[in-house]
């Protein structure tokens, strides 16, 4: 049995939200709510964008050897007058391994931004929450939210991972040899070479069917739960297609933004890549540093200016669809 506490029951929706549409409602709980989200956006997107610019920090000094290593050999190179390309492997094994930290980072304000987005859609278009009874929300529901985030980033990667292994096993160059089950340019071959491409599909629409489990969660439900009711509601008549247009315009919308605020934020790369490599005098340390610094900065203002419509928009979709099927 799913326990729930008075924060995380959704209220039924009022006379003033009762009938909108999911883009009526969306825009009227932001409108209503701007001063709540608003401060909660910044609080939430600063510290997180502190904490991943230390953890940046601190993974440079972990692989300073290796930036050593490289100013090292361009020397080297430089002295003997040959051409030195720079093996990137080692740095890439080292974001590889910790990637999941910042999963872990963006899944804790993603948790948080959506438990405030929901419990706004919940109490609908009235006079807005205290701060207390909406961190009340954020930490009752963080730890079940952040669970929904792993079991769905678990399913939704395990099938093209699978299929990935899978294709390579029998396809790749390791068993280039006369015993091989699959001749190339055979059709067993190039289903099986293709394979992944349609495991990536899956996991697409699967990812779309497992969209609104998060803010079943924040409504109250286990992880497990959440993610059956996001699955009940998706696929039935309308679900899946709502679920789709609100999904396509809003990715495109991310999209957009974060390739114009990277552009915009390019001038920062000879910025940053020259004060670093003056106070450190290694061009490489300089060098990736100046490529993440307007990424970094893509990502925290596109993070800030769409995740509270998104959010917002799947609750009150799951608001809407929950309202008119017959889930708990």
């Amino acid at each position: 049995m799913t326990r729930t506490t008075p924060h995380d029951r959704a209220a039924p929706p009022t006379g003033a939200d009762s009938g909108r549409g999911v883009t009526a409602t969306t825009f009227a709980v932001l409108r209503q709510h701007r001063g709540a989200l608003a401060g909660v956006t910044v609080r939430v997107v600063g510290l997180s964008g502190l904490i991943g610019l230390l953890m940046t920090a601190a993974i440079f000094a972990l692989g300073w050897p290796l930036f050593t290593h490289m100013r090292n050999q361009r020397i080297w190179y430089h002295y003997n007058e040959d051409p030195y390309l720079h093996d990137s492997s080692d740095l890439g094994l080292v974001a590889a391994c910790t990637l999941p930290l910042f999963l872990l980072l963006f899944g804790m304000g993603s948790a948080a931004l959506q438990s405030v987005c929901s419990r706004a859609v919940a109490v609908g278009i009235g006079a807005p929450e205290a701060g207390d009874s909406l961190r009340a929300t954020v930490r009752a529901r963080m730890r079940p939210m952040l669970a929904v985030y792993t079991l769905r980033g678990l399913v939704v990667c395990a099938l093209p991972l699978l299929f990935l292994a899978v294709a390579h096993s029998l396809t790749g160059y390791q068993t280039d040899t006369e015993d091989q089950m699959l001749a190339p340019g055979s059709w067993p071959y190039t289903l099986v070479k293709a394979s992944p491409m349609a495991a990536i599909a899956g996991a697409v629409l699967l990812r779309l069917a497992l969209a609104l489990a998060p803010a079943a969660a924040a409504d109250g439900l286990g992880p497990v739960a959440a993610l059956r009711r996001s699955w009940s509601l998706t696929w039935t008549r309308a679900g899946g297609a709502r679920v789709l247009a609100l999904a396509l315009p809003l990715a495109a919308l991310t999209a957009g933004v974060l390739r114009l605020v990277v552009q915009l934020a390019l001038p920062l790369r000879p910025l940053v890549r020259t004060l670093l490599e003056q106070a450190t005098g290694n061009f490489f340390a300089a060098y990736y540093a100046g490529i993440l610094a307007p990424v970094i900065v893509g990502l925290l203002v596109t993070a800030a200016l769409t995740l509270p419509l998104t959010y917002t928009a799947f609750a009150a979709l799951h608001h809407h669809l929950r309202s008119r099927s017959s889930l708990p």
